[in-house]
C-alpha cells in the first residue's frame, strides 16, 4: 500500500516539512573527500521530486560550497522546500572560542549578534534566496550569553529573513536557556539505534517545551545501512577505518540484528536501510531524520522511508532486535 510522505511541524513555527530531510554535509565535501557538483545537484533535485521538502545545509560544509550547490539546485523551486541552514561556526572573525582549523585557517564557535547578522546575509546570498525557513546555531559558543544570540535571531525573524529558530549540538542546560530566552522550535542532534543517549536527556525536555527534534546520522555513517557487512575492509582515508564503532565484532552484531528485521523489510518490499530510517522517525520524540545522499538513487531510497508506516508490532520487533544485539557494542 503506497502512503504519502509523512509530514510534521517544526516546533510552534507553523512550518510543516517532510519527516525525511536531505542532509548536505557530504555535498560540501567537508570531511568526506571531494564533491561532484553535478551529482549533488541531481541528488537534491531527485529528493524534492520524491517528496522531500526539508533541505538541511550549513556554511561550514565546505566553507560555503554546500550552500552554493543547494542554491543552484533550487533555482526556480525555492518555494517547494523548507530550507534549513546554520550559523555560529565562523572564519570571518576570531572572536569566540577556537574550535578547529580548516585548510590551515582557524574556525571559531561564535554566536555574537554582530556575527549572526553578518552570517545570515552570506547564507542568503549563497542560497540565492531572501529568507531561510529554519535557522540553526550549529555549535554552542561558551563565550556569548544565549540571550544575546536569541535577541539577534528574534530580530532576523521580525525582519522576515528567517522563519524559525533551531539549535544544534546542545546540552539540556543550553535548551533550557534557549527556551527561557525566546521561541526555540527545534534542536538538531545525532540519534540512531546505536546512539540513543538523548532519549533520557534531551527528548523529555524538548517534548515538554514543544521543541521538535531533527535527528541526523540515522544510519550511523553506514553502519546501519545493511550494506556494511562483517567482511568489509576499510582502506585509505576512509574515516571508518579506525572507528571503534565499526569494529568487526560490532559489525557481526549488526548483521545478526539485520537478520532479525529482514522479514519486516520483505513485508514492506523495502531495504534494511529504509526500515531503520522508518523506525527512527517513528520513535517517540523524534520528529525528522536527516539523511545524506550523493546521487539521485540514494535520494529516492531515503525519501521512500518517509512513506513507510510500521505497525506497533513491527516497531516492537525491531526494538527488541536492537536491544538484543546492540546492548554491548564497542563505542
Amino acid at each position: 500500500m503506497q502512503h504519502d510522505m509523512m509530514k510534521r511541524a517544526i516546533g510552534r513555527s507553523g512550518i510543516e516539512a517532510s519527516v525525511i530531510g536531505l542532509g548536505t554535509w557530504a555535498i560540501g565535501g567537508w570531511m568526506w573527500g571531494g564533491t561532484d557538483e553535478d551529482a549533488s545537484i541531481s541528488a537534491i533535485q531527485a529528493s524534492v521530486d520524491a517528496g522531500v521538502t526539508l533541505i538541511d545545509t550549513a556554511p561550514a560544509y565546505g566553507q560555503g560550497l554546500a550552500e552554493e550547490i543547494v542554491g543552484k539546485a533550487l533555482q526556480g523551486r525555492r518555494d517547494e522546500v523548507v530550507l534549513a541552514t546554520k550559523c555560529g561556526l565562523v572564519w570571518h572573525t576570531q572572536k569566540g572560542n577556537h574550535f578547529f582549523d580548516y585548510d590551515g585557517a582557524p574556525v571559531h564557535r561564535y554566536l555574537g549578534k554582530d556575527a549572526i547578522i553578518y552570517e545570515v546575509e552570506q547564507s542568503l546570498r549563497r542560497l540565492r534566496t531572501d529568507y531561510i525557513d529554519h535557522y540553526i546555531t550549529h555549535w554552542q559558543d561558551p563565550t556569548t550569553p544565549i540571550d544575546e544570540t536569541m535577541e539577534a535571531l528574534e530580530q532576523l525573524k521580525t525582519q522576515g529573513k528567517i522563519r524559525s529558530i533551531g539549535a544544534s549540538n546542545t546540552t539540556t542546560e543550553d535548551i533550557a536557556a534557549y527556551v527561557a530566552a525566546g521561541q526555540l522550535d527545534a534542536v538538531q542532534e545525532e540519534y540512531s539505534m546505536v546512539k540513543r543517549d538523548i532519549e533520557t536527556s534531551l527528548l523529555p525536555l524538548c517534548s515538554k517545551h514543544g521543541v521538535s527534534v531533527l535527528s541526523y546520522s540515522s544510519l550511523a555513517l553506514g553502519l546501519l545501512s545493511g550494506k556494511v557487512g562483517p567482511d568489509r575492509v576499510f582502506s585509505g582515508d576512509d574515516q571508518r577505518k579506525d572507528n571503534p564503532r565499526f569494529s568487526q565484532p560490532n559489525r557481526q552484531k549488526i548483521a545478526a540484528m539485520m537478520e532479525d528485521i529482514a522479514p519486516v523489510a520483505d513485508q514492506h518490499d523495502a531495504s534494511l536501510a529504509q526500515i531503520v530510517i522508518a523506525w527512527t522517525v517513528q520513535q517517540p520524540g523524534i520528529t525528522f531524520s536527516l539523511c545524506g545522499a550523493r546521487n539521485p538513487q540514494q535520494a529516492r531510497e531515503n525519501a521512500a522511508a518517509g512513506r513507510l508506516r510500521l505497525s506497533a508490532e513491527e516497531l516492537d520487533l525491531i526494538s527488541h532486535a536492537a536491544a538484543r544485539h546492540l546492548r554491548d557494542l564497542d563505542a
